[in-house]
């Protein structure tokens, strides 16, 4: 299935991974909020953990369609994540996000905390008020 990202953190234009990984490689970035979720800081990057009542604030990022498969495999790779691996920090998630502006939905990829990661999140982890790791 192709879908856009949402992304949050280090991917977001003006971030260090943007240039590396997608600067290019997309046909669209716009500004798009994720609800019923939050984050949570990493070393050097944040976790959107699932939470009712929360909002997290992001880009949705459009793949061009020839780089698609190849930068799925690529934040697959820099997100640690590997379909059904125990290890994974995070888990690629379809989510419905909204588009700010104009209030769309769209279905779009998301990198969530794994499980294990956001009980630990959850339980000792600070969270980032407001949503807006950027805004930090």
């Amino acid at each position: 299935m192709t879908l856009p990202f949402f992304v949050y953190g280090t991917l977001r234009p003006g971030r260090p991974n943007h240039d590396l990984f997608l600067r290019g490689r997309t046909l669209s970035e716009q500004p798009a909020v994720m609800r019923g979720a939050v984050l949570y800081e990493g070393p050097g990057y944040p976790y959107v953990v699932e939470e009712p009542g929360g909002t997290v604030y992001g880009e949705i990022v459009t793949a061009r369609p020839e780089e698609y498969g190849e930068l799925l495999r690529t934040l697959d790779r820099l997100e640690d994540y590997a379909p059904g691996d125990p290890r994974n920090l995070y888990e690629r998630v379809e989510r419905e996000v909204t588009l700010v502006g104009d209030g769309e939905p769209a279905r779009a990829w998301v990198y969530v905390a794994a499980p294990a990661v956001a009980a630990r999140l959850r339980a000792r982890g600070k969270r980032i008020e407001g949503g807006d790791w950027s805004a930090g």
